[in-house]
């Protein structure tokens, strides 16, 4: 076979449906009707005033030039003394790399682990990036699939037995994307012994309610970690994030992020500095209210008749419902914006998403809009 052009590799990307279904959704708002955003990945908080105030700081004080392209020293200090405290777990500060968000954090990694042909082994379902910035370096994604009957944990025996030479990394999401769920401490610690790379990511960090959190470090030294600022301290703008690799990746991550990047963002950087090192309490506000919001949309959506499990961590639920991409479609036009399943994989169709980052009496208007609705799909 010929060698395919990056340009035709490129368009091979599945397409993102949020996306369309977020345009969609902004027509009918551009008519007029009232709308309900429940396809957002995003806290709808407003950025801590500390964390803003620091920011704003660190501009007046003229830090607007280029860092170290591995970030701030204070930062990466910051980082790992974050994961000492929280997980008990050392990680050298050689190793920490700030990066200007957490998804070219994890296209980085990728890159450095693979060539053409290689495999990256993940749960289907999956962050729909994970997949495309594996074929957009003509890698192959190795989905693993898991379901709502094994609570979606990626079965480390099921991954051993796909393992192969081509087998570069294991890649997990926990908390997880687009399910709301935390892989526990059984299951990371057999992934972590099967002597493969992981890449862990864990953006959703810090958005965690009755589980356990876990770092995949507290079982493995072979493993990359994504993270960041985005979701737990509402920073999507931000675009500040992290990358903690082994000495061996360490320098070509590092080339990669001088070449493409140089550094993050300065005033972004000294915003991080901030979220790590000073007050939590709005954190832990976050947390409760999401928690609130999550309980009452399982307990909703669980009473009309959906097959919904509870989610551990993140803002996301994954109900399943008969024909989700008609029932998105209708729900749409009842001004409820919904992701239907398979945009995440092959194994989320006959679901679909809701992220409940939206207010309380968002997320009661629009179970009341839903009801009605459901009865015809069960």
């Amino acid at each position: 076979m010929d060698e395919m052009h990056p340009s035709q590799m490129a368009r091979t990307v599945t397409s993102f449906l949020v996306m369309d279904v977020m345009e969609r959704a902004n027509i009918l708002a551009s008519e007029g009707r009232d709308i309900i955003h429940l396809e957002v990945g995003e806290p709808d908080f407003d950025t801590p005033d500390c964390i803003r105030k620091a920011a704003y700081e660190a501009m007046q004080h003229g830090r607007t030039h280029y860092t170290d392209s591995l970030g701030i020293p204070e930062l990466r200090h910051a980082i790992a003394a974050h994961y000492g405290k929280t997980y008990g777990v050392q990680v050298d500060e050689s190793r920490i790399m700030v990066t200007a968000g957490s998804s070219p954090a994890l296209l980085m990694a990728i890159a450095c682990l693979v060539d053409a042909g290689d495999e990256i082994i993940m749960s289907d379902p999956y962050y729909a990036c994970y997949p495309n910035f594996t074929r957009i370096l003509k890698a192959v994604p190795h989905l693993v699939p898991t379901g709502s009957a094994d609570g979606f944990q990626l079965d480390p025996s099921k991954v051993r037995d796909c393992m192969s030479e081509a087998s570069k990394a294991v890649l997990i999401n926990s908390p997880a994307n687009p399910t709301g769920i935390c892989l526990d401490a059984e299951h990371m610690k057999a992934l972590g012994s099967l002597g493969i790379p992981i890449i862990s990511d864990e953006i959703y960090h810090g958005l965690v309610y009755e589980s356990e959190q876990h770092t995949i470090l507290e079982f493995t030294d072979n493993a990359v970690v994504i993270n960041g600022f985005s979701k737990a301290y509402a920073m999507t703008g931000f675009r500040v994030g992290y990358v903690s690799a082994p000495p061996e990746l360490s320098e070509a991550l590092l080339k990669v992020h001088q070449y493409s990047t140089a550094c993050a963002s300065s005033l972004s950087q000294a915003a991080a500095l901030e979220a790590l090192t000073g007050p939590q309490e709005s954190v832990g506000e976050m947390v409760a209210e999401f928690q609130k919001r999550r309980n009452l949309v399982v307990s909703r959506l669980n009473h009309m008749g959906l097959e919904c499990n509870m989610p551990q961590g993140a803002f996301y639920v994954f109900p399943q419902v008969r024909d989700p991409d008609l029932f998105v479609a209708e729900a749409l036009k009842r001004g409820v914006v919904l992701v239907p399943g398979a945009s995440f994989g092959g194994h989320g169709a006959g679901h679909f998403r809701l992220s409940y980052a939206a207010s309380y009496p968002d997320l009661e208007e629009s179970m009341d809009r839903l009801e009605s609705l459901v009865k015809s799909f069960l």
